[in-house]
């Protein structure tokens, strides 16, 4: 393309939408005429676009005589080939639009030719080099060349964009095959097949594909739960699976970053009123969980192997369903741009890093959080003037909080009081049978102070590559983030948070909130430990002024057991041990005690911190061990 056509076409900043979509995202603005607005959020969302995009670029091999390299992305971390890569074509076209700069261009296109390398004779993209490996991700990519194409298509020369084309449709015949219902596997790809159709369809006028996203739209409705309307389904080897509590699989990730994301796209381009109210009042619940800085509390999430404090290691990001939504709960704007900020502070070098303390620690990113993040700032852009105004005017609700709220279909309870909130869990749905993963048998699975920011978020109990290709290996010892009560005998591990019987209760008096745990230990294996107390009870108790957990048993403790405290702090603040039974570490923001009716010790490790992949963070590995002849343990954790 000759430069004076690209930047003719780029100052026409994003006149992609073309019949028959021109009435995309106004059937609920009628009467409405494009105006700039909330100028602060579009400035956040195009500087952090073209960072990653940027970043993207410094990652790729541009050499033509090589087809099976050339347009592909080097993962900085990953000692593997990130098939969905090709998904970045959307935001790359975006941005050469924005801008005018061809290398953008140039970039999208040599990326969409690598993906000849994981084409399929079905139509399908692989998720890797294996052909044999997973494709129903060829949904993802679907969408994002078809909203190349439909936004951005007018950059292309007539013959690559009629290839595109033409790849697009087989692309979309696959999806349109392999999800005929919604129960074909986990729930976020039925979701995603609902927007991926209804968009391809108007594109290319398939009928078919447009009358099977109804379908699965109304199919969709009965997996939200009662009363909250979580939505359900990522759970093995059925959507429909409960737990031995009877409780369904429900993952907070997966949900806000992807499934209600393309719900809502449909919902909203189709102006269905019925499906709109139920997302109204699911995205009101999973809202409850963004905590005051936009990160995300999933540490009870049946997916939460993924889980990067920010959201999903492999979705898309949550912007779509906040924003569109946010005329209905303004409190949605405001997540849409605490959690955009969120997105920019773990960015480094023009990649989003998967979590708080990758740079600290020394951890490389992963390519793939980049690419698929990309893209719902890029569809924002490119229909700005038809979405809500967004402001931050409205609060969070977990920042106006006060209280506690018991959620029966996770049998979880946030708490709030002064500046504290957390969350304390006996969620026993399981994706996979086999090892426990996500945090349960009472345990606090996460601590947040408004003023210094995370404390405490649980990890995997054992961390497992459940998704080899969409997962880094945990650098270092293998230490969980979970705070629980464990102990050691015959040379197996025993803690509570491996127990899926667990009993919580709350109450909240006098303004003191406390939360109970009946808990037991066991192993892996979900055998109980012998020969030494395995019955406790775990007591939470918040007031304004600190947290205290008390850990206590009726039954005698005859072997050495322990309460495990990991505090959240990146290795640059300073930890000082005041005495034996008191530690404080020093943040920007303020002093955290941790004092004990046992002695705390730090448990060797270099930099004194542990790093997990789950949620990306280091922390200060604290211990108590229970005092010999007693059955019982106090710690308290203040901020000043």
């Amino acid at each position: 393309m000759k430069r004076k056509k690209f930047i003719q076409l780029s100052a026409m900043g994003g006149v992609g939408l073309t019949l028959p979509f021109t009435t995309f995202l106004n059937s609920c603005k009628e009467n409405s005429s494009p105006q700039p607005h909330s100028t602060e959020f579009r400035t956040l969302t195009f500087n952090l676009l073209r960072d990653w995009c940027n970043g993207l670029i410094q990652t790729q091999v541009m050499n033509p005589s090589d087809p099976k390299t050339h347009g592909m992305f080097i993962c900085p971390a990953c000692n593997k080939v990130h098939g969905r890569m090709m998904d970045a074509v959307y935001p790359l076209l975006a941005m050469a639009k924005y801008t005018g700069d061809k290398k953008y261009l140039e970039s999208g296109i040599a990326v969409m030719e690598w993906a000849k390398n994981v084409t399929l004779p079905s139509g399908a993209w692989s998720n890797d080099l294996n052909p044999k490996s997973w494709n129903g991700i060829t949904v993802f990519g679907a969408i994002s060349l078809a909203e190349a194409l439909h936004y951005h298509g007018d950059l292309l020369d007539s013959d690559r964009r009629q290839q595109w084309t033409d790849r697009l449709a087989k692309a979309a015949d696959f999806v349109y095959k392999k999800f005929p219902s919604m129960d074909v596997t986990n729930v976020n790809y039925g979701a995603t097949t609902i927007y991926a159709l209804n968009l391809i369809g108007k594109m290319l006028n398939k009928q078919e594909y447009i009358t099977r996203s109804k379908e699965l739209a109304h199919a969709i409705k009965p997996y939200f739960t009662n009363p909250n309307h979580f939505l359900y389904g990522e759970i093995k080897p059925s959507a429909h699976k409960l737990s031995a509590k009877k409780l369904p699989g429900i993952d907070l990730g997966y949900n806000v970053e992807e499934s209600l994301n393309n719900i809502v796209l449909y919902a909203v381009h189709e102006n269905d009123k019925e499906l709109l109210e139920l997302l109204d009042k699911s995205l009101s619940t999973h809202l409850e969980f963004m905590l005051p800085d936009g990160g995300w509390d999933n540490g009870w999430g049946t997916r939460m192997f993924k889980w990067t404090y920010w959201g999903s290691r492999t979705c898309d990001g949550s912007q779509p369903a906040l924003v569109l939504m946010a005329d209905r709960n303004p409190a949605l704007g405001t997540a849409a741009v605490k959690y955009t900020k969120l997105l920019k502070r773990c960015t480094n070098n023009g990649l989003l890093h998967g979590g708080l303390h990758y740079v600290s620690h020394g951890i490389k990113p992963c390519i793939h959080h980049t690419f698929a993040h990309s893209k719902p700032l890029a569809h924002l852009l490119d229909n700005w003037d038809n979405l809500p105004k967004i402001s931050t005017s409205t609060p969070l609700p977990r920042s106006i909080a006060n209280g506690i709220k018991h959620y029966k279909e996770i049998d979880t309870t946030l708490f709030a009081r002064g500046d504290w909130r957390g969350t304390i869990t006996a969620y026993d749905a399981i994706y996979k049978d086999g090892h426990y993963r996500q945090a349960t048998g009472g345990a606090m699975s996460l601590l947040y102070h408004n003023k210094v920011g995370l404390l405490l978020a649980a990890s995997m109990a054992e961390y497992k590559l459940v998704e080899s290709l969409n997962q880094q290996p945990n650098p270092g010892e293998d230490f969980p983030f979970t705070p629980r009560v464990e102990t050691r005998l015959n040379g197996k591990w025993y803690s509570n948070i491996f127990d899926r019987t667990a009993i919580i209760t709350s109450k909240d008096t006098n303004g003191k909130i406390s939360v109970d745990a009946q808990c037991t230990l066991k192993d892996h294996n979900n055998d109980v430990v012998q020969e030494t107390a395995s019955d406790f009870n775990l007591s939470y108790h918040v007031s304004e002024n600190n947290v205290r957990v008390i850990a206590k048993t009726d039954k005698k403790i005859t072997n050495k057991t322990t309460f495990v405290l990991p505090i959240i702090s990146p290795s640059n603040e300073v930890i000082t041990q005041v005495s034996s039974n008191e530690i404080i570490v020093n943040k920007p923001e303020g002093v955290v005690s941790i004092t004990s009716s046992a002695a705390l010790v730090i448990k060797e490790t270099p930099k004194n911190r542990i790093f997990n992949m789950v949620p990306g963070a280091e922390a200060i590995p604290i211990m108590a061990v229970f005092k010999v002849n007693t059955n019982e343990l106090e710690i308290t954790i203040q901020v000043s």
